[in-house]
């Protein structure tokens, strides 16, 4: 009770980890970290764009009550006047601190000519950079300084550091490509559009078409294919800015351990949503696939996931990327299907705080409650226990069953891609897909969307996906048109 929470979320990452079984990442920072913790397998976000799912895990709701779906609007004024999980923290006695930023810069990249440009692959000289240093950089140190007062002024304290990196621009010490020869570098194992992908659910990655050195290559919108070279430039790059981050995440846990908090401090590792790297066809997020919604989650909680930490002993010496090979496994992993919406719920009860009322069924008018339900439950769960009865509904697939299930959302402004159909303002949202993935399978429906009364109308489905995980663990092969799904319908209304 009463411990610190240091709370670590980085922009875009998806789980390319070691400890998430990634062969070709360097991250014995993150790995060590997950060797003191909880890893949780199975995590998603509730829309894969920036702005969205971050206030949706911050106030413990889903999109459809924050009515935030894109970078324009402010959801105090067009939903409730929310109580947020560090303003929650503040309210029991923290100090609560928060260190970078979600917004990246524009014109970042000197050319072989000398001028900027805005590319979307970037490694940099950081010598060369302003101030000698980048904004990551810069963040972990602020941070560090920030532990060392904290230390001095031995106050309970919720310190949240937003790492910018891997997104994009994948702007990093140029060192890190030294990490992955583009020989070593593969493409995605299904680079192609899937030929059952209903149009309204692709991504066409506009934000990237209008980075410099692609809209150089003059690739046709939509649908067409990048360059393999570029693919693979993009991937080293993204995989560089990886361990580029675990350098920061090492710094920073390193410092925690020098200010002798490592034994009083919940540390919690996460990031808004992941990204696509060329998997069917599609960069960056916003869409539903698994690429674009899963995110890596961890918790190291002295005393419960490891043995209590006695005062001064090193649980995170940093481990220099460069050097370190490490195989460390995670010291518990659950592959429970859990959501981000969960977090203000479970740091709660993991600092010992009143645990926030589940919010009823309309909650516009009520300050504190959550959607999301504390995953701390799973925390000591073998994952030997005997697989609990499935119920099994009369369609094709087993349906109903007592695995949790994570909700995503992502809003388009037409049944084919335009050139919003990544990041629609609020007005011109027309189509939300609503996508619900269980350990089994992912099922979306794309349905009519009113954004002037933010109304769903399920009973008009322009499109829908079903992918097995068992026998598709890619999401290639939809097969919503050649089975019977009204049981998935009626869970996903539910």
């Amino acid at each position: 009770d009463g411990m610190n929470v240091l709370f670590i979320v980085v922009d875009d990452l998806r789980p390319v980890l070691g400890c998430y079984g990634d062969k070709l990442v360097k991250s014995p920072n993150i790995d060590q970290l997950a060797s003191q913790g909880i890893v949780f397998s199975n995590a998603y976000a509730q829309q894969a764009v920036c702005a969205p799912s971050r206030v949706s895990f911050l106030t413990g709701r889903r999109p459809d009550t924050t009515r935030l779906y894109d970078f324009y609007s402010y959801w105090r004024v067009h939903a409730g006047n929310y109580s947020t999980m560090p303003q929650y923290f503040k309210e029991n006695g923290y100090v609560t601190l928060s260190v970078g930023k979600v917004f990246h810069p524009g014109m970042t990249c000197r050319g072989k000519d000398g001028k900027l440009y805005a590319n979307l692959v970037c490694p940099v000289d950081v010598t060369e950079m302003p101030s000698g240093t980048l904004p990551d950089i810069q963040s972990t140190e602020e941070a560090i300084r920030l532990l060392n007062v904290l230390k001095t002024n031995k106050q309970k304290f919720f310190l949240a550091v937003g790492y910018h990196k891997p997104h994009i621009p994948l702007r990093y010490p140029q060192e890190f490509l030294k990490l992955y020869p583009l020989e070593n570098i593969t493409l995605a194992p299904d680079p192609w559009v899937p030929k059952k992908l209903p149009s309204v659910a692709y991504n066409p990655w506009v934000d990237i078409r209008q980075r410099d050195d692609v809209e150089a290559l003059n690739v046709s919108f939509p649908y067409g294919p990048l360059p393999d070279d570029f693919q693979r430039q993009i991937r080293q790059s993204y995989y560089a800015a990886v361990s580029y981050l675990d350098m920061q995440v090492g710094l920073l846990l390193n410092a925690l351990d020098d200010v002798g908090l490592s034994n009083s401090t919940i540390v919690v590792f996460t990031a808004d949503h992941g990204w696509s790297l060329g998997e069917h066809g599609e960069w960056a997020k916003y869409s539903n696939f698994d690429v674009a919604t899963r995110v890596p989650l961890m918790f190291y909680v002295p005393g419960m996931t490891t043995s209590s930490v006695s005062q001064g002993e090193r649980v995170f010496p940093y481990l220099d990327p460069f050097s370190h090979i490490l195989s460390l496994v995670p010291q518990g992993r659950s592959k429970k299907v859990v959501e981000l919406v969960s977090l203000f719920s479970t740091l709660a009860e993991l600092a010992g705080l009143q645990v926030p009322p589940l919010c009823p069924e309309t909650s516009f008018h009520v300050a504190l409650c959550t959607e999301g339900a504390s995953i701390v439950r799973y925390f000591n769960a073998s994952e030997e226990e005997v697989e609990e009865e499935k119920d099994v509904c009369d369609d094709t697939y087993r349906c109903f069953n007592e695995e949790p299930v994570a909700f995503s959302q992502y809003p388009r402004p037409a049944d084919t891609p335009q050139y919003n159909s990544d990041k629609p303002k609020l007005k011109d949202i027309r189509i939300m897909g609503y996508s619900m993935r269980t350990i089994d399978y992912r099922y979306t429906v794309w349905v009519q969307f009113n954004p002037n009364n933010f109304s769903a109308n399920f009973e008009d489905v322009h499109a829908g996906e079903l992918y097995m995980v068992e026998t598709d663990p890619n999401q290639d092969y939809n097969i919503y048109n050649s089975t019977s799904h009204g049981c998935f319908f009626k869970k996903i209304l539910g």
